[in-house]
């Protein structure tokens, strides 16, 4: 029992000494989180300069600092446009913009809505359809789609985004465009009462992400009749203040479980399980489990417990969302098969977990782990990215974001 214990603990502080040579470490996260937020409001300056109504928020892994050279992840970037007004009641319209109603009813899927068109001149319905973008439903009213896109240079279509490719020394961007709501859905205000075990998030943070804005994003759920016509409910802003507060050891085992999906889970990108499921999950067990079991020296029971979370969410084909639960995010994505490949990965992963993660040679994370556990003489292999490089390596990529953004 207490050889178990010790290996254990030994195990999460060679891997948290790794972690933080390749630059998941606090110095850095603070650092990432600075240099994102400086960029993020140089732009915004710039969209109020040219006197262009829209906001752009930097989100994802890199502002997070939830990123490694070898994840190679994108940056986020969502655009909010502000001369669109999203509302739940017809006393929040507003007159000189154009007033969609968020509908959520049986026909909707949990987590998203529809959106009706309102009058220009007083908040009532529109009845006849303006332009191709509106389509009249069976209950004639006159709803948006969700195809249209915004157009920005250099980017083409990805799904529900656009996608621009980064060139040497760039990184790959995602833009998404967003509509503001004018209040928290009802969907999502019993998360604010919401009390875990560990009585996380706090009070503050709950308050604060309640006075943050949440977006309707032009996307449909892929089990909904009305795919075209559905647009999701995102709480992005509210979740990028949840990953801020987290600690270095809950980072880290977010940045574990995104190496496990790409190396072993997922390393085809087949199936369809994505990094913000891992978030997901992440963000369960630290809401369900006693704030000090989130040790460094804790750290690989921590990855255990997150992936016998997933692992339980596959085997139920059900991963809530942590805001919105009615929101099932594995809804329709996964079918029978990939659903036992993915069940029989993660459990190799929980059954053999040290030799798993000596197989993953994303920043040459297994032969880092190996010599920090004199597995392998340091003699023989030679680390060639001190921290140092690393720091800067990561953080001149977001550098070149700041400087082609402000240019254009």
């Amino acid at each position: 029992m207490f050889q178990e214990s010790d290996y254990r603990e030994n195990l999460s502080l060679m891997l948290s000494e790794v972690l933080h040579d390749i630059g998941v470490n606090e110095r850095m996260m603070m650092r990432r989180k600075r240099h994102y937020m400086l960029a993020e409001t140089m732009s915004n300056i710039t969209y109020r300069l040219i006197d262009e109504n829209m906001t752009e928020y930097l989100l994802g892994s890199k502002t997070e600092g939830t990123t490694t050279i070898g994840l190679d992840s994108d940056l986020d970037i969502l655009f909010c446009n502000h001369e669109v007004n999203i509302i739940q009641d017809r006393s929040d319209w507003e007159h000189g913009k154009s007033n969609y109603l968020m509908i959520q009813d049986e026909n909707t899927t949990p987590g998203y809505c529809f959106l009706q068109l309102l009058l220009p001149y007083e908040p009532l319905p529109v009845t006849v359809i303006p332009n191709e973008q509106h389509i009249i439903d069976r209950n004639e009213r006159i709803l948006c789609k969700n195809t249209k896109k915004v157009h920005i240079h250099g980017v083409v279509d990805h799904g529900p985004s656009l996608f621009s490719q980064g060139q040497h020394g760039y990184c790959d961007r995602d833009h998404v465009l967003a509509l503001p709501c004018k209040s928290w859905p009802q969907s999502a205000l019993g998360w604010l009462d919401r009390q875990g075990i560990s009585r996380w998030p706090t009070i503050e943070m709950r308050r604060y992400a309640a006075s943050t804005r949440c977006f309707v994003v032009p996307t449909g759920s892929k089990v909904s009749e009305y795919p075209e016509l559905e647009w999701r409910i995102s709480t992005s802003l509210a979740e990028r203040c949840l990953m801020f507060n987290l600690n270095i050891t809950q980072i880290r085992c977010y940045v574990l479980l995104k190496m496990i999906l790409k190396s072993s889970l997922n390393p085809e990108g087949t199936i369809d399980i994505s990094s913000f499921m891992c978030k997901t999950v992440l963000l369960h067990c630290i809401e369900n489990t006693e704030p000090r079991i989130w040790k460094k020296n804790n750290l690989y029971t921590c990855l255990t417990n997150c992936l016998l979370k997933l692992h339980i969410c596959v085997q139920n084909d059900r991963c809530s969302h942590f805001i919105i639960q009615e929101n099932n995010l594995m809804a329709g994505k996964l079918t029978a098969e990939t659903k036992h490949e993915l069940s029989k990965n993660i459990c190799d992963f929980i059954q053999n977990g040290r030799q798993q993660l000596f197989r993953i040679a994303i920043d040459d994370l297994g032969l880092r782990l190996q010599v920090k556990l004199n597995m392998v003489p340091h003699g023989i292999y030679i680390i060639q990215n001190s921290p140092e490089t690393y720091n800067l390596s990561l953080l001149n990529s977001g550098f070149l974001y700041i400087v082609s953004n402000i240019s254009k």
